[in-house]
Protein backbone atom coordinates (compact mmCIF):
# COMPACT_ATOMS: atom_id res chain seq x y z
CA UNK A 1 0.00 0.00 0.00
CA UNK A 2 1.39 3.44 -0.89
CA UNK A 3 2.22 5.92 1.84
CA UNK A 4 -0.64 8.25 0.77
CA UNK A 5 -3.20 5.44 1.02
CA UNK A 6 -1.85 4.44 4.42
CA UNK A 7 -2.10 8.03 5.60
CA UNK A 8 -5.70 8.17 4.38
CA UNK A 9 -6.50 4.92 6.18
CA UNK A 10 -4.89 6.19 9.38
CA UNK A 11 -6.87 9.43 9.11
CA UNK A 12 -10.11 7.45 8.76
CA UNK A 13 -9.23 5.34 11.82
CA UNK A 14 -8.46 8.47 13.84
CA UNK A 15 -11.81 9.97 12.86
CA UNK A 16 -13.72 6.77 13.67
CA UNK A 17 -12.03 6.37 17.06
CA UNK A 18 -12.54 10.08 17.81
CA UNK A 19 -8.85 10.91 17.98
CA UNK A 20 -9.54 13.77 15.57
CA UNK A 21 -11.44 16.77 16.88
CA UNK A 22 -12.98 19.78 15.20
CA UNK A 23 -15.93 20.59 13.00
CA UNK A 24 -14.77 18.66 9.93
CA UNK A 25 -14.10 15.49 11.91
CA UNK A 26 -17.50 15.77 13.63
CA UNK A 27 -19.29 16.25 10.31
CA UNK A 28 -17.47 13.27 8.83
CA UNK A 29 -18.46 11.11 11.80
CA UNK A 30 -22.08 12.16 11.29
CA UNK A 31 -21.89 11.15 7.63
CA UNK A 32 -20.27 7.82 8.53
CA UNK A 33 -22.98 7.19 11.14
CA UNK A 34 -25.66 7.60 8.48
CA UNK A 35 -23.81 5.17 6.24
CA UNK A 36 -23.46 2.71 9.12
CA UNK A 37 -27.26 2.57 9.46
CA UNK A 38 -27.51 1.61 5.79
CA UNK A 39 -24.71 -0.91 6.24
CA UNK A 40 -26.53 -2.52 9.18
CA UNK A 41 -29.68 -2.96 7.11
CA UNK A 42 -27.63 -4.59 4.38
CA UNK A 43 -25.94 -6.98 6.85
CA UNK A 44 -29.24 -8.04 8.37
CA UNK A 45 -30.91 -8.41 4.95
CA UNK A 46 -28.09 -10.67 3.79
CA UNK A 47 -28.45 -12.88 6.87
CA UNK A 48 -32.21 -13.04 6.34
CA UNK A 49 -31.77 -14.07 2.71
CA UNK A 50 -29.48 -16.93 3.75
CA UNK A 51 -31.82 -17.93 6.56
CA UNK A 52 -34.77 -18.04 4.15
CA UNK A 53 -32.59 -19.91 1.63
CA UNK A 54 -32.95 -17.28 -1.05
CA UNK A 55 -29.17 -17.36 -0.99
CA UNK A 56 -27.91 -20.93 -0.64
CA UNK A 57 -25.05 -22.19 1.48
CA UNK A 58 -22.74 -24.78 -0.02
CA UNK A 59 -22.10 -27.96 1.96
CA UNK A 60 -18.87 -29.72 0.99
CA UNK A 61 -19.38 -32.98 2.85
CA UNK A 62 -16.75 -32.43 5.53
CA UNK A 63 -16.51 -30.62 8.83
CA UNK A 64 -16.23 -26.83 8.48
CA UNK A 65 -15.29 -24.71 11.49
CA UNK A 66 -15.37 -20.93 11.27
CA UNK A 67 -13.12 -18.84 13.52
CA UNK A 68 -13.97 -15.17 13.35
CA UNK A 69 -15.15 -12.07 15.15
CA UNK A 70 -17.74 -9.31 15.08
CA UNK A 71 -15.17 -6.52 14.92
CA UNK A 72 -12.48 -5.53 12.45
CA UNK A 73 -9.10 -6.89 13.55
CA UNK A 74 -7.36 -6.91 16.89
CA UNK A 75 -8.87 -9.96 18.62
CA UNK A 76 -5.76 -12.15 18.33
CA UNK A 77 -7.37 -14.58 15.93
CA UNK A 78 -4.27 -16.14 14.32
CA UNK A 79 -2.96 -17.85 17.51
CA UNK A 80 -6.46 -19.28 18.11
CA UNK A 81 -6.53 -20.70 14.57
CA UNK A 82 -3.09 -22.21 15.18
CA UNK A 83 -4.21 -23.73 18.49
CA UNK A 84 -7.28 -25.29 16.87
CA UNK A 85 -5.25 -26.67 13.97
CA UNK A 86 -2.72 -28.29 16.31
CA UNK A 87 -5.43 -29.76 18.54
CA UNK A 88 -7.47 -31.20 15.66
CA UNK A 89 -4.37 -32.55 13.97
CA UNK A 90 -3.35 -34.17 17.25
CA UNK A 91 -6.81 -35.78 17.37
CA UNK A 92 -6.33 -37.41 13.97
CA UNK A 93 -8.01 -34.83 11.73
CA UNK A 94 -6.51 -33.86 8.38
CA UNK A 95 -6.77 -30.09 8.50
CA UNK A 96 -6.74 -27.33 5.92
CA UNK A 97 -6.88 -23.63 6.80
CA UNK A 98 -8.77 -21.49 4.30
CA UNK A 99 -7.92 -17.79 4.28
CA UNK A 100 -8.86 -14.94 2.00
CA UNK A 101 -5.27 -13.63 2.26
CA UNK A 102 -6.10 -10.09 3.33
CA UNK A 103 -3.80 -7.52 1.65
CA UNK A 104 -1.86 -10.23 -0.16
CA UNK A 105 -0.76 -9.69 -3.76
CA UNK A 106 -2.49 -12.19 -6.09
CA UNK A 107 -0.57 -13.74 -8.93
CA UNK A 108 -1.48 -12.56 -12.43
CA UNK A 109 -4.24 -14.70 -13.88
CA UNK A 110 -3.58 -16.63 -17.06
CA UNK A 111 -7.28 -16.98 -17.74
CA UNK A 112 -9.25 -14.64 -19.91
CA UNK A 113 -11.69 -12.23 -18.26
CA UNK A 114 -14.74 -13.84 -19.87
CA UNK A 115 -13.71 -17.31 -18.66
CA UNK A 116 -13.21 -16.03 -15.14
CA UNK A 117 -16.61 -14.33 -15.16
CA UNK A 118 -18.19 -17.59 -16.23
CA UNK A 119 -16.10 -19.45 -13.61
CA UNK A 120 -14.78 -21.71 -16.36
CA UNK A 121 -11.37 -23.22 -15.62
CA UNK A 122 -11.07 -20.81 -12.71
CA UNK A 123 -7.64 -20.19 -11.30
CA UNK A 124 -6.88 -22.59 -8.43
CA UNK A 125 -6.37 -21.21 -4.92
CA UNK A 126 -2.89 -20.16 -3.90
CA UNK A 127 -1.20 -22.94 -1.96
CA UNK A 128 0.77 -21.35 0.87
CA UNK A 129 1.64 -24.77 2.29
CA UNK A 130 0.82 -28.27 1.07
CA UNK A 131 1.48 -29.52 4.59
CA UNK A 132 5.09 -30.33 3.80
CA UNK A 133 6.63 -27.23 2.24
CA UNK A 134 6.19 -23.48 2.47
CA UNK A 135 5.43 -22.51 -1.13
CA UNK A 136 4.72 -18.76 -1.09
CA UNK A 137 6.24 -15.70 0.54
CA UNK A 138 4.27 -13.42 2.85
CA UNK A 139 3.65 -10.88 0.08
CA UNK A 140 1.65 -13.34 -2.02
CA UNK A 141 0.26 -15.37 0.85
CA UNK A 142 -0.63 -12.58 3.25
CA UNK A 143 1.10 -12.23 6.59
CA UNK A 144 -1.32 -14.33 8.67
CA UNK A 145 -1.58 -17.33 6.28
CA UNK A 146 2.20 -17.25 5.87
CA UNK A 147 2.73 -17.23 9.64
CA UNK A 148 0.31 -20.15 10.08
CA UNK A 149 1.99 -22.13 7.30
CA UNK A 150 5.41 -21.44 8.80
CA UNK A 151 4.37 -22.68 12.26
CA UNK A 152 2.18 -25.67 11.34
CA UNK A 153 3.49 -28.88 9.84
CA UNK A 154 1.18 -31.31 8.03
CA UNK A 155 -1.53 -28.65 7.82
CA UNK A 156 -2.59 -27.34 4.41
CA UNK A 157 -2.93 -23.55 4.09
CA UNK A 158 -4.79 -22.12 1.09
CA UNK A 159 -5.60 -18.55 0.08
CA UNK A 160 -8.57 -17.54 -2.07
CA UNK A 161 -11.49 -15.16 -1.70
CA UNK A 162 -13.76 -17.99 -2.88
CA UNK A 163 -13.50 -20.43 0.01
CA UNK A 164 -15.95 -22.85 -1.52
CA UNK A 165 -13.45 -23.26 -4.35
CA UNK A 166 -10.47 -23.57 -2.00
CA UNK A 167 -12.41 -25.99 0.21
CA UNK A 168 -13.17 -28.27 -2.73
CA UNK A 169 -9.53 -28.05 -3.79
CA UNK A 170 -8.39 -29.12 -0.30
CA UNK A 171 -10.84 -32.02 -0.12
CA UNK A 172 -10.34 -33.39 -3.62
CA UNK A 173 -6.62 -32.85 -4.13
CA UNK A 174 -5.17 -32.81 -0.62
CA UNK A 175 -7.36 -35.38 1.10
CA UNK A 176 -8.38 -33.24 4.07
CA UNK A 177 -11.45 -33.88 6.22
CA UNK A 178 -11.61 -30.68 8.28
CA UNK A 179 -11.69 -27.10 7.05
CA UNK A 180 -10.83 -24.16 9.31
CA UNK A 181 -12.17 -20.88 7.97
CA UNK A 182 -9.79 -18.15 9.09
CA UNK A 183 -11.93 -15.04 9.66
CA UNK A 184 -15.00 -16.92 8.48
CA UNK A 185 -17.94 -15.66 10.55
CA UNK A 186 -19.21 -13.42 7.76
CA UNK A 187 -18.46 -15.95 5.01
CA UNK A 188 -21.92 -17.48 4.69
CA UNK A 189 -21.63 -19.06 1.25
CA UNK A 190 -19.88 -22.07 2.80
CA UNK A 191 -21.96 -23.91 5.39
CA UNK A 192 -20.40 -23.88 8.87
CA UNK A 193 -20.90 -26.66 11.37
CA UNK A 194 -19.35 -24.65 14.20
CA UNK A 195 -18.89 -20.90 14.63
CA UNK A 196 -16.10 -19.91 17.01
CA UNK A 197 -16.41 -16.20 17.79
CA UNK A 198 -13.60 -14.24 19.43
CA UNK A 199 -14.22 -11.24 21.66
CA UNK A 200 -11.33 -9.04 22.76
CA UNK A 201 -11.66 -8.36 26.48
CA UNK A 202 -10.04 -4.94 26.06
CA UNK A 203 -12.52 -3.72 23.44
CA UNK A 204 -15.31 -6.34 23.25
CA UNK A 205 -17.51 -4.59 20.70
CA UNK A 206 -15.11 -2.00 19.35
CA UNK A 207 -16.49 1.48 19.76
CA UNK A 208 -20.06 0.10 19.60
CA UNK A 209 -20.70 1.51 16.10
CA UNK A 210 -20.93 -0.48 12.88
CA UNK A 211 -18.78 0.12 9.83
CA UNK A 212 -17.97 2.65 8.52
CA UNK A 213 -18.64 4.75 11.66
CA UNK A 214 -17.13 2.10 13.91
CA UNK A 215 -15.28 -1.18 13.95
CA UNK A 216 -18.20 -3.61 14.20
CA UNK A 217 -18.88 -5.79 11.17
CA UNK A 218 -22.19 -6.93 12.63
CA UNK A 219 -24.45 -5.82 15.49
CA UNK A 220 -23.62 -7.48 18.84
CA UNK A 221 -26.98 -9.30 18.78
CA UNK A 222 -25.63 -11.42 15.91
CA UNK A 223 -23.46 -13.13 18.49
CA UNK A 224 -26.38 -15.54 18.71
CA UNK A 225 -24.82 -17.47 15.80
CA UNK A 226 -21.83 -18.47 17.94
CA UNK A 227 -21.33 -22.07 19.02
CA UNK A 228 -18.38 -21.08 21.22
CA UNK A 229 -17.21 -17.68 22.43
CA UNK A 230 -13.53 -17.15 23.21
CA UNK A 231 -12.80 -14.11 25.37
CA UNK A 232 -9.27 -13.25 24.26
CA UNK A 233 -6.54 -11.19 25.94
CA UNK A 234 -7.90 -12.00 29.37
CA UNK A 235 -5.73 -10.99 32.31
CA UNK A 236 -7.07 -13.24 35.03
CA UNK A 237 -9.36 -10.48 36.26
CA UNK A 238 -13.10 -11.05 36.37
CA UNK A 239 -14.97 -11.04 33.04
CA UNK A 240 -18.36 -11.31 34.75
CA UNK A 241 -19.78 -8.10 33.28
CA UNK A 242 -18.69 -9.03 29.76
CA UNK A 243 -20.07 -12.56 30.15
CA UNK A 244 -23.35 -11.11 31.40
CA UNK A 245 -23.59 -9.02 28.23
CA UNK A 246 -22.67 -11.98 26.02
CA UNK A 247 -25.52 -13.93 27.62
CA UNK A 248 -27.95 -11.22 26.57
CA UNK A 249 -27.25 -12.19 22.96
CA UNK A 250 -26.49 -15.90 23.31
CA UNK A 251 -27.68 -18.01 26.25
CA UNK A 252 -26.27 -21.34 25.10
CA UNK A 253 -22.80 -20.82 23.61
CA UNK A 254 -19.93 -22.21 25.65
CA UNK A 255 -17.57 -19.46 26.86
CA UNK A 256 -13.81 -19.95 27.13
CA UNK A 257 -11.50 -17.32 28.62
CA UNK A 258 -7.96 -17.25 27.29
CA UNK A 259 -4.80 -15.17 27.24
CA UNK A 260 -2.02 -14.57 24.74
CA UNK A 261 0.88 -15.99 26.70
CA UNK A 262 4.41 -14.84 25.68
CA UNK A 263 6.74 -17.82 25.14
CA UNK A 264 10.13 -16.45 24.10
CA UNK A 265 11.95 -13.99 21.88
CA UNK A 266 13.25 -15.11 18.50
CA UNK A 267 15.91 -13.32 16.49
CA UNK A 268 14.49 -12.28 13.12
CA UNK A 269 17.82 -12.70 11.30
CA UNK A 270 19.28 -15.82 12.94
CA UNK A 271 16.18 -17.55 14.42
CA UNK A 272 18.02 -17.74 17.75
CA UNK A 273 15.57 -18.23 20.63
CA UNK A 274 16.20 -16.38 23.88
CA UNK A 275 14.39 -16.25 27.19
CA UNK A 276 11.88 -13.54 28.03
CA UNK A 277 14.16 -12.67 30.95
CA UNK A 278 16.24 -10.74 28.43
CA UNK A 279 13.51 -8.09 28.41
CA UNK A 280 13.64 -7.43 32.13
CA UNK A 281 15.11 -3.95 32.61
CA UNK A 282 16.20 -3.75 28.95
CA UNK A 283 16.01 -0.46 27.07
CA UNK A 284 14.37 -1.34 23.76
CA UNK A 285 12.74 -0.03 20.62
CA UNK A 286 9.28 -1.31 19.68
CA UNK A 287 7.98 -1.41 16.12
CA UNK A 288 4.67 -2.84 14.92
CA UNK A 289 1.92 -2.53 12.33
CA UNK A 290 -1.04 -4.26 13.96
CA UNK A 291 -4.62 -3.37 14.88
CA UNK A 292 -3.94 -3.24 18.64
CA UNK A 293 -0.46 -1.75 19.24
CA UNK A 294 -1.32 -0.72 22.82
CA UNK A 295 -1.81 -4.37 23.73
CA UNK A 296 1.59 -5.36 22.30
CA UNK A 297 3.49 -2.50 23.90
CA UNK A 298 1.70 -3.02 27.21
CA UNK A 299 2.71 -6.67 27.16
CA UNK A 300 6.36 -5.74 26.67
CA UNK A 301 6.22 -3.39 29.64
CA UNK A 302 4.65 -6.11 31.78
CA UNK A 303 7.67 -8.27 30.93
CA UNK A 304 9.94 -5.56 32.32
CA UNK A 305 11.01 -3.83 29.10
CA UNK A 306 11.63 -0.10 29.01
CA UNK A 307 10.37 1.15 25.66
CA UNK A 308 12.47 4.17 24.69
CA UNK A 309 11.26 4.44 21.09
CA UNK A 310 7.92 3.12 19.81
CA UNK A 311 7.08 3.19 16.12
CA UNK A 312 3.59 2.30 14.92
CA UNK A 313 2.33 1.68 11.40
CA UNK A 314 -1.08 0.87 9.99
CA UNK A 315 -2.27 -2.74 10.35
CA UNK A 316 -0.66 -5.10 7.77
CA UNK A 317 1.93 -2.46 6.81
CA UNK A 318 4.48 -3.80 4.33
CA UNK A 319 7.89 -2.61 5.53
CA UNK A 320 10.64 -1.24 3.31
CA UNK A 321 14.34 -1.60 3.97
CA UNK A 322 14.65 2.19 4.24
CA UNK A 323 12.03 2.32 7.00
CA UNK A 324 13.73 -0.37 9.02
CA UNK A 325 17.21 1.10 8.52
CA UNK A 326 15.93 4.47 9.70
CA UNK A 327 14.43 2.94 12.83
CA UNK A 328 17.55 0.89 13.53
CA UNK A 329 19.68 4.04 13.27
CA UNK A 330 17.44 5.82 15.77
CA UNK A 331 17.89 2.90 18.16
CA UNK A 332 21.67 2.95 17.65
CA UNK A 333 21.79 6.65 18.52
CA UNK A 334 19.87 5.93 21.73
CA UNK A 335 22.17 2.97 22.52
CA UNK A 336 19.24 0.57 22.83
CA UNK A 337 19.81 -3.11 23.54
CA UNK A 338 17.33 -4.57 21.09
CA UNK A 339 14.32 -3.98 18.86
CA UNK A 340 11.18 -6.02 19.48
CA UNK A 341 8.29 -6.58 17.08
CA UNK A 342 5.40 -9.02 16.67
CA UNK A 343 5.63 -12.29 14.80
CA UNK A 344 3.05 -11.03 12.32
CA UNK A 345 5.21 -7.97 11.61
CA UNK A 346 8.40 -10.02 11.33
CA UNK A 347 7.10 -11.95 8.32
CA UNK A 348 6.62 -8.60 6.53
CA UNK A 349 10.19 -7.44 7.08
CA UNK A 350 12.61 -7.40 4.14
CA UNK A 351 15.68 -9.58 4.54
CA UNK A 352 18.32 -7.54 6.36
CA UNK A 353 20.72 -10.08 7.78
CA UNK A 354 22.35 -9.28 11.10
CA UNK A 355 21.80 -5.70 12.27
CA UNK A 356 23.74 -3.47 14.64
CA UNK A 357 20.83 -3.64 17.08
CA UNK A 358 19.37 -7.17 17.13
CA UNK A 359 15.71 -7.48 16.14
CA UNK A 360 13.52 -10.02 17.92
CA UNK A 361 9.88 -10.96 17.57
CA UNK A 362 7.76 -11.98 20.52
CA UNK A 363 6.39 -15.50 20.11
CA UNK A 364 3.04 -16.03 21.85
CA UNK A 365 0.61 -18.89 22.25
CA UNK A 366 -2.92 -19.21 23.58
CA UNK A 367 -3.34 -20.22 27.20
CA UNK A 368 -6.79 -21.32 28.40
CA UNK A 369 -7.54 -19.57 31.70
CA UNK A 370 -11.13 -20.70 32.20
CA UNK A 371 -13.08 -23.39 30.40
CA UNK A 372 -10.39 -26.09 30.11
CA UNK A 373 -12.97 -28.87 30.22
CA UNK A 374 -15.12 -27.10 27.63
CA UNK A 375 -12.09 -26.79 25.33
CA UNK A 376 -11.22 -30.48 25.70
CA UNK A 377 -14.82 -31.49 25.04
CA UNK A 378 -14.97 -29.27 21.95
CA UNK A 379 -11.83 -30.84 20.46
CA UNK A 380 -12.93 -34.35 21.45
CA UNK A 381 -16.35 -34.02 19.84
CA UNK A 382 -14.81 -32.75 16.62
CA UNK A 383 -12.14 -35.43 16.46
CA UNK A 384 -14.33 -38.30 17.69
CA UNK A 385 -17.85 -37.62 16.39
CA UNK A 386 -20.77 -39.01 18.35
CA UNK A 387 -23.40 -41.27 16.73
CA UNK A 388 -25.38 -39.54 14.03
CA UNK A 389 -28.39 -38.31 16.02
CA UNK A 390 -26.42 -36.87 18.94
CA UNK A 391 -23.85 -35.43 16.56
CA UNK A 392 -26.54 -33.67 14.58
CA UNK A 393 -27.99 -32.31 17.80
CA UNK A 394 -24.59 -31.00 18.89
CA UNK A 395 -23.84 -29.27 15.60
CA UNK A 396 -27.33 -27.87 15.09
Amino acid sequence: MSRSLENLEQFAIDVILERRVGVRAALLRSLLYGLSLIYERGVQLRLWLYRKRVFRERALGCLVISIGNLTVGGTGKTPIVEKFARALQGGGRRVAILSRGYKSVPRPSKRGLLARLRNMNADPPRVVSDGQSLLLDSLRAGDEPYMLAQNLKNVVVLVDKDRVKSGLFAIELMNVDTLLLDDGLQYLHLKHRLDIVLIDRQAPFGNEFLLPRGTLREPPRNLRRASYVFITKSTGQSNDQLIKRIRRYNRTAEIIECAHQPLHLQNVATSEIVSLDKLSGAFIGSICGIAAPDSFEGGLKELGARIEIAKRYIDHHRYTEAELRSFINRCIRRDLEMIVTTEKDAVRFPLLGKTEVPIFFLRVEIEILSGHETWEQCVSRICKPQPLLSSEKFFA
